[in-house]
Formats: C-alpha cells, structure tokens, sequence
C-alpha cells in the first residue's frame, strides 16, 4: 500500500462507522458541493476542494517526501518534531501518522464538528436546536485554533524528509461505533455497571492502570444510566456545554465522553444527567487500534508511540 491507499483505507473505515450513515454523509457533501457552485470563480481558486469528497477535513496527507511501499508505520495520539526525530532515528520507517490534527487538518478542526448535531439528533435532540448550540461552539473552536502554529511539525516533516498524515474523526468514529455497540448490546441499568463494562476493554484497563482511566464526573456509580449516549466521543472536540439540558428533555441519561470542561461539568449536574467520562488517549487508542489492525492485516506494521496504547483484535 501506498500513503493514499491508507489514507482513503481509514477514510472509508472512518465513513462506515459514522454515526450519520452512507446517506447521511452524501447529504453532507451534496451541501458542499452546493455552496462551492455559488462561489464566484475567484473564490473557487482558494476553496478547498478536498472538502468536495473527504468529510473529515481535520484529516489530511500532510507531506510526501517519497511515495513509495508502506512496510512500517510510526503512530502516535500526538506528533510534534520529537517524535518525528524518534521516528527518523528509529530508520526503518516508511509514514508518521499522527492522530491529533496538524496543519491543514488542524486548521479545519471545527469543520467536523457538525457531525455532533447529527449524532444528537439522533438522540432526540431537535436538530435545529442541535445546529443552534453547536453553531456557537464550532465558531469558538475556529477561533481558539486560529492562532496556533499549524505548520510546525508539517515543516519539520519538509526538512527530515518524512512523509506524514494526520487521521482524527475517522478514528474517533471506529471508537465510537465500537462503544456504541458494545454498550447497547449490554443490560447496563447503573452507572457502575457502566463503569464495569468499560473497564473490562483493554484501553481502558491499561489506562486504569496509571490512572487514567473511565471517571464518572458527573453522578454516581449507583445512579441508574437511563439512555445512554455517544455523543461526546467524536465529531472534533467537546460540544456546547448548553447541550445538556436539552439532552435531559430528549430523555438522555447518561453521556459516554472523551473529556469534559469545568462548564461542561456544572451544565451537566443542573440538567442532572450523569457524565462518565472513559478516557482521551485511551478512547483514542481504540480507534487507532481497529485501524491498526486492518493495516497489519494488509502486511503494515505498526510502532506505537505518544500514547498509544496498542491492542490487537486480530484473532
């Protein structure tokens, strides 16, 4: 496999598991493709018509120094320059993957983000009043990365001559969809139950191990779940803090999360729906684990670094 054959490979994996089905993806580039034909042409020259076929713009092929055969993989949570002087010292290898967006990816973060109103949606929450909190969020998260240093590590990629690129939603979609379907194919009736399930996944478990594991921040273990949703667990970063009280109306229980802010907390305890909380890196691990293991089954192998915990399932 070459970098664009394992770039579309986890772009495709990423579209299978996303909570918006095939349908609903195609209606979210048919809008794309709408508003890019309302562009005069002087604005289509800077639009980026990646955007017209890839739905996860925090995911990009970020550099190709030489395009060839991928035998190894260097993956991290996090690349920044460090890691890619390991990976050049290490000699062997092929692509630097990093989960967490950098450059161009980095910069389209919040385009993602939308992906959370249909997940809510999905819920119960009415969509206009998903778009309407998120809208807010979304405009936040673009201006909070606005001023970062997008092409830090893209230019020391240039300079080592490695080739690197950055997979984010379509690995937090395989996390997700696996939560989803292990959770719900459970009897869980408690947040502890919760707990006790989550913690029996390896991520997790490893994680608890060094205390980072599944937290509930809002609740108590003997609280029963009510619905529990996946709505914190993908779709770029943590949502609008508002969201929590009309997730109560839609009778959501319980929100399965990633991390979760201080704001986020007190909306949640008002609103009395229970937060836990399984883990960043580790609930990160679990997505690039599943692609992982695809990639090895097509001959790649893999070095985890920068917190990848990593799991085979194959077998």
């Amino acid at each position: 496999m070459k970098i664009q054959d394992i770039f579309n490979l986890a772009i495709e994996m990423g579209k299978q598991a996303d909570f918006r089905t095939e349908k609903g993806l195609e209606k979210f580039l048919d809008r794309k493709k709408k508003q890019y034909e309302k562009l005069s042409e002087a604005q289509k020259q800077d639009f980026d018509k990646e955007a017209l076929e890839n739905p996860y713009l925090d995911s990009r092929i970020l550099h190709i120094a030489d395009d060839k055969e991928i035998k190894k993989v260097f993956i991290g949570v996090d690349i920044d320059p460090a890691e890619l002087l390991i990976a050049k010292e290490l000699g062997d290898i092929d692509l630097v993957i990093s989960h967490h967006p950098l450059g161009k990816g980095l910069a389209h973060l919040s385009d993602v983000m939308s992906l959370q109103s249909d997940v809510l949606a999905q819920y119960g929450v009415p969509i206009n009043v998903a778009e309407g909190l998120m809208r807010k969020r979304i405009s936040e998260v673009a201006r909070s990365v606005n001023s970062s240093n997008h092409q830090r590590t893209v230019d020391a990629a240039k300079l080592l001559g490695i080739n690197l690129i950055c997979l984010h939603t379509p690995c937090d979609n395989l996390a997700a969809k696996f939560l989803k379907d292990r959770i719900e194919s459970k009897e869980i009736e408690t947040v502890g139950e919760l707990m006790d399930e989550l913690r029996k996944i390896p991520e997790y478990k490893e994680a608890q191990k060094i205390g980072a594991g599944p937290k509930v921040f809002v609740g108590d273990e003997q609280n029963r779940t009510g619905k529990i949703a996946m709505t914190e667990l993908t779709g770029g970063t943590e949502g609008s803090p508002k969201l929590y009280e009309k997730m109560a109306t839609a009778g959501i229980g319980t929100v399965v999360g990633m991390h979760q802010s201080e704001e986020g907390n007190k909306e949640a305890e008002k609103a009395n729906v229970n937060v836990v909380i399984a883990g960043h890196i580790s609930s990160d691990s679990l997505g690039i684990n599943i692609l992982l293991d695809e990639l090895e089954k097509k001959g790649i192998k893999a070095v985890p670094c920068s917190g990848v915990i990593r799991v085979s399932r194959q077998g």
